[in-house]
């Protein structure tokens, strides 16, 4: 391809991002074992920042959306027919592997299923929020995403478990500010002197770590998976409130994330492209070790079994994440978009076999090969 239309990835972003997904599958897995006492504590401590900052980078990388036919499609093949075709198939694990009774499958998203659908959602907002940012500045953009995130928690009834909407609203502040940021924005974070933010953003940790460990006294573990308000009990004024005491954790979670991930590149960075295939796979893995027992293996013996999660929830990661695995997966992952990979391939192919020697490629044969296969920007 030539050097003038080779895209590049950046490696900030990509070990921010495979990190992110590896904090997902060990919460995930650690949240097999019992919750009592250093369990618990860090649950909480990565619930609090780790989905806000995956979802700021999610938001950060939708800059560019817009109602294209193209990027329509992309939602569609994306992330609708994935979500279709894993919920069903983890519902199916889970009837016929586990044993368990299902019901309101689809419309009541697996633990991670509601991700691809809350992607869904924010993105077709995306461009209604670039527009009031442009028109009212940043901070308009972010208190409108902030009132519907409070407004959410009051959603009652059906609402409640519909597509999992009061959890997609509630997190859609994150999504915003990462949409109202800019590599310019971004840049003190990775500038000339990395030291600096590298040192706040150890320090910002320590401070979210505190706050997670007397979480029960400022808030309840069900704020930070933005339920309801009428599930948690508290009065409007303390549900509002908290709610904002949360967000606030997250945002400050989530930029110091920024500030602590590597720069360079390396093996962990190229696996910062696997995400979605860690995503979707990761679930059946999880359900798994929980019928398999895992959370009773380590009674009476918790820090064996922390540990014991950490080699779990890292074989899984970066197993799904490693490339001849993520190479296979990927054909059930984004079919789609592979199908159009080989379009593409074949009629590049066609273009330089038909074409002389000593003649260029033809423009259009150029634009074909230059335009993505998939984007998340």
């Amino acid at each position: 391809m030539p050097s003038s239309v080779r895209t590049t990835r950046d490696p900030w972003l990509d070990n921010a991002k495979m990190g992110l997904i590896v904090l997902v599958v060990l919460g995930h897995t650690w949240a097999l074992l019992p919750f009592d006492g250093p369990v618990g504590h860090l649950y909480d401590f990565i619930y609090l920042w780790h989905m806000p900052a995956f979802i700021l980078l999610s938001g950060y990388l939708s800059r560019s959306f817009a109602y294209s036919p193209a990027r329509l499609w992309q939602l569609v093949t994306m992330l609708l027919v994935p979500y279709v075709l894993f919920e069903g198939a983890l519902g199916w694990f889970r009837l016929h592997v586990g044993g368990e009774r299902l019901s309101d499958l689809w419309t009541d998203p697996h633990f991670p299923m509601w991700y691809l659908l809350a992607l869904v959602v924010w993105r077709l907002a995306t461009p209604a929020f670039r527009r009031l940012a442009a028109f009212g500045g940043a901070a308009s953009a972010i208190v409108v995403a902030l009132g519907i995130s409070v407004a959410s928690g009051f959603l009652e009834g059906d609402w409640m478990s519909l597509m999992d909407l009061p959890r997609i609203l509630g997190f859609l502040p994150f999504f915003v500010i990462g949409l109202t940021l800019t590599p310019d924005r971004l840049e003190w974070l990775r500038g000339r002197t990395p030291a600096v933010p590298r040192v706040l953003g150890v320090a910002t940790f320590c401070v979210v770590a505190l706050l997670a460990l007397t979480l029960e006294d400022w808030a309840q573990r069900p704020y930070v998976y933005y339920r309801p308000f009428t599930l948690l009990g508290d009065g409007d004024l303390t549900a509002i409130t908290t709610r904002l005491m949360v967000i606030a954790v997250g945002v400050a979670g989530a930029f110091a994330w920024l500030a602590v991930t590597p720069r360079v590149g390396g093996w962990f960075t190229a696996m910062g492209s696997a995400t979605m295939v860690v995503y979707v796979f990761h679930g059946f893995a999880v359900k798994g070790l929980a019928y398999a027992g895992f959370g009773s293996w380590f009674d009476g013996r918790i820090w064996l079994g922390i540990l014991a999660g950490l080699v779990c929830g890292l074989a899984i990661a970066l197993g799904l994440a490693a490339p001849p695995v993520r190479r296979l997966l990927e054909h059930v992952v984004d079919p789609f978009g592979i199908a159009q990979r080989r379009v593409r391939e074949a009629v590049r192919l066609a273009a330089v076999a038909e074409t002389p020697l000593e003649a260029p490629i033809p423009a259009a044969a150029e634009a074909v090969e230059a335009e993505p296969v998939t984007s998340g920007r």
